[in-house]
This record gives structure tokens, C-alpha cells and sequence, in this order.
């Protein structure tokens, strides 16, 4: 049995890395600069030639992973915001915390929520992860391997990439954006590692895993910073922290509502079909009728969009609060909009985004090219990092030299440190999964030889 969580605790403003007490602020809290430092990160500005749904859209209309992150931090901001107002009401927020800190804390973590994802989204984790399950050269590659490192490769996930990143990775020199437990505890929608010892766990919060084994330490030391308690004592496995709830939320809310709307602008999804299933989310004295005062189908679809949003968002809030002791206590196992009224339209929303919008032909060409393309750069990189760790630099082939060299100082194995199979690996990943989707298409021809750089 879990202990309860306390909101005192779980806000916690301290930063990775630096001692309490070292953040001096001017006009800013300390959760709104942690939004500031992901915004003029490197890794975020490369979510914009990342795809949302549609890969290397020729659309100046349709999202990628930098407007459908923007999005769902506005969304987050919203139900953080509104939940700070309903907890300051009951007296439950800790002194100086105000409801503007829960919104700037969900909506820094919704924005870094996607920051990990590696070039083709959800197809590229497949990719990569069948690379090293599937392939000779990805199994002889992690064949020495520890089962949970093992584990981290054939179960690739970009949301433990996003957690690397942003305290490791970014700012390496930091380490990391040096964000605050609070906000890293929120980020991290699934507080476990990859490999479990005892099978699978059941419940959305581990349905994934949030880290690598590389960074479990880190994790846990965030977890004790904010009170979060163990699933499993003898497991790196951690409840939820309550504002992941959030996180997830302004999410599932976003690429429902929003990937609707650019399968309808695209013409895979009928106007009339997108109205239909959008009017569905709100109950029959509160739909509302002013879309049928505006011109173009478009705008329309765009009104009614807007209104789902802000519906679902009052929704989730109320939901969260009617669960409020079962998510503290750490025994709520779904999602919140499972909870709401609204999720059976929201699931026919999915079921007919499935049909009609993921499967487009344009997504799944682009996507099965994705296979090809990450997995020649894996090919590439680890065969040559390797042949350059048992043989030396130079004794290494002259194509492993050429391609090592193309791998930024910062990916390679440090000069003099003692050989580390996993560690390589982890960097190469790194390197591919930071990738942008044109980029990574571009080194990959280059590498084949299928185009070569023009000068």
C-alpha cells in the first residue's frame, strides 16, 4: 500500500544539479523559466521538421511535433491553471505556490512532452526498437548486453529519450536544462524503466517506461525530491506524479481534436463528418450553434475545434478532482479522458483518425521509408563505432574512419575511457533519434550514395 502524496512536496521547485536556494528569479517563477529553457533548447527547435502525422508535409497548414507541442502546453496551461483555482479554493496549495505555478508546471512539461521523439515519430520508435530485435546486426549489437539494457534498444521509447535529454543531453555541460523536480516529476508520464523483472505491469502510468537504465539514478532522485512513492520496492518503478495526469490529458485531447482537423483540411475526413463527430463531444443543451454563422467549412471546423478544447478541458479538471484521492494516493490506473462523459465520442474521434487520417497513403509511404532509412543509419553508425572501438581509429576500415568522423564529438566513446558497449550504443541512438526527419533522410541518401552534398 502507497503512502499519499502532498501537494507541499510534489512542487517542489528544487533544480537538478544545483543546491536549494541558488535560483534567484526576477519577474519570472522559477516553473515559468523552466518553460523559457525548453523553448531555446536546440532539441525543441528541431520539432519543427518533425511530423505530427503527416511526414514532410508539403501543407503550410497541417501541425508538426512544434505547433502540436505549442498546442498542448496551451491546453496544459489551461487545466493546470484551473486546477491550481479549484485547489486554492479547498486551501490545498502550499504557501507561495499559486494556481498560475500548477498551469506554468503542467504546461513547461506539456511542452517538453514529444522532445524526445526521433525522426518519424511513433514509426521511428518502431524502427528503431525492431532494429535491435529483429535484425543480425541489432542483435549481435546489445547480444552482451544486461537484460535491462538490453531492454532499453528492442523497447525504444522516445518519451525515456525526451527524459534523457532534458537532464542529460541538452546542455551537457549542465548537465541538462537543469528544470525543476516539479516539472521533470510531470514530465514523466510513466515512471518506470524498461525492463521489468517480473513481466508487465497493468495501468496507463506503466504502460511505457519513462528512462533508460542509464538514468534510473536520476530519476529516483527526482522522485524523492518531489515524494513520489514506489510501485514496487524492489523495481525502478514509481507512482504518478498527479500533474502527468495533466500532461497526458492536454495531449490525448490535442491530437484527437487537432489531428481531426487536419484530416478534415486535407479531405480524408468529410466536413460533415468532422462537424458530426465534434458536436458529438458536448451534451445535447451544450453544443454550440454560432459555427452555423460562419462562411467557410474550414473556419467552421476550426470554431467547433476550438469549442471541444475548451469543453474537454473543463471535463478532465472536473474529472481529476472527483479522483483527486485515489491519483494522490497513487491507485488511479487510467487515463482522465477514459473518466470523462465525453469519451465515447472521443473514442469514435480515434477509431475513425485511424481509418481514415494514420492510414492515408501518404503517411504510410513515408513512414515504411522511415524503417529503411533508420535503419541504414544505425547500420551505418554502429558498424562503424564499433569496428573503431576493437581495432583502434586507425587500424579501423577506411569507410568505419569516414563515418565515425561524421558522428559529433559529443556521440563518440571519450578518448581513453574504457571500452562500454551500451554507453556506444546509447550515443548513437542519441545522435539518430535527435535527428530531424529531413536531415536524417539527407544523411541517409548521402551515406548510401543516393544523392551526394551539393557544394
Amino acid at each position: 500500500m502507497v503512502s499519499k502524496m502532498t501537494w507541499g512536496q510534489l512542487l517542489s521547485p528544487a533544480r537538478q544539479g544545483r543546491p536549494t536556494g541558488q535560483d534567484v528569479t526576477i519577474g519570472r517563477s522559477v516553473f515559468q523559466r523552466d518553460f523559457d529553457r525548453i523553448v531555446y533548447s536546440s532539441a525543441f527547435r528541431r520539432l519543427q521538421d518533425k511530423a505530427q502525422v503527416f511526414p514532410l508535409a508539403k501543407s503550410d497548414f497541417v501541425r508538426t511535433r512544434l505547433t502540436h507541442s505549442l498546442e498542448v502546453s496551451c491546453v496544459g496551461r489551461s487545466l493546470g491553471t484551473e486546477l491550481g483555482i479549484r485547489l486554492e479554493a479547498q486551501r490545498c496549495l502550499p504557501d507561495g505556490i499559486s494556481p498560475g505555478d500548477i498551469g506554468s508546471i503542467v504546461a513547461a512539461a506539456c511542452l517538453a512532452h514529444d522532445i524526445g521523439n526521433p525522426p518519424f515519430g511513433h514509426t521511428g520508435e518502431s524502427a528503431i526498437a525492431e532494429w535491435f530485435s529483429n535484425t543480425e546486426s541489432g542483435q549481435a549489437a546489445i547480444n552482451d548486453l544486461t537484460p535491462a539494457e538490453k531492454s532499453d534498444f528492442t523497447k525504444f521509447e522516445g518519451n525515456a529519450q525526451g527524459f534523457r535529454i532534458l537532464t542529460r543531453l541538452q546542455s551537457a555541460h549542465n548537465p541538462g536544462l537543469q528544470l525543476t523536480s516539479a516539472t521533470l516529476a510531470a514530465f514523466t508520464k510513466y515512471p518506470r524503466g524498461s525492463y521489468l523483472r517480473g513481466g508487465s505491469l497493468n495501468g496507463v502510468s506503466w504502460k511505457k517506461h519513462g528512462f533508460f537504465d542509464a538514468d534510473k539514478r536520476c530519476f529516483g532522485d527526482i522522485a524523492e525530491a518531489v515524494g513520489l512513492t514506489k510501485r514496487l520496492d524492489d523495481e525502478a518503478v514509481w507512482v504518478r506524479h498527479p500533474l502527468a495526469y495533466l500532461v497526458e490529458a492536454a495531449d490525448d485531447i490535442c491530437y484527437r481534436v487537432n489531428d481531426l482537423e487536419d484530416g478534415c483540411r486535407l479531405k480524408h475526413v468529410s466536413v460533415e463528418q468532422g462537424k458530426d463527430l465534434l458536436l458529438a463531444i458536448f451534451d445535447a443543451g451544450d453544443a454550440p450553434t454560432k459555427w452555423r454563422e460562419i462562411d467557410t467549412e474550414e473556419d467552421q471546423i476550426g470554431y467547433l475545434r476550438a469549442k471541444a478544447i475548451g469543453y474537454l478541458i473543463d471535463q478532465s479538471v472536473t474529472c481529476f478532482e472527483k479522483h483527486s484521492e485515489r491519483i494522490l494516493n497513487g491507485q488511479l490506473d487510467t487515463s482522465l479522458v477514459d473518466c470523462i462523459p465525453s469519451a465515447e465520442p472521443l473514442d469514435r474521434i480515434i477509431k475513425i483518425s485511424k481509418e481514415k487520417i494514420y492510414k492515408a497513403r501518404e503517411v504510410l509511404e513515408i513512414e515504411a521509408a522511415g524503417f529503411q532509412v533508420l535503419g541504414g543509419l544505425l547500420d551505418a553508425f554502429l558498424g562503424a563505432t564499433n569496428d573503431v572501438s576493437r581495432k583502434g581509429l586507425k587500424q579501423a576500415s577506411v569507410r568505419s574512419q569516414i563515418v565515425f568522423h561524421l558522428l559529433p564529438a559529443q556521440f563518440r566513446e571519450a578518448p581513453g575511457t574504457p571500452p562500454d558497449q551500451y554507453l556506444r550504443i546509447l550515443k548513437v541512438t542519441d545522435f539518430i533519434s535527435g535527428m530531424t526527419d529531413s536531415f536524417a533522410v539527407s544523411l541517409f541518401k548521402q551515406l548510401t550514395g543516393i544523392s551526394l552534398p551539393t557544394g
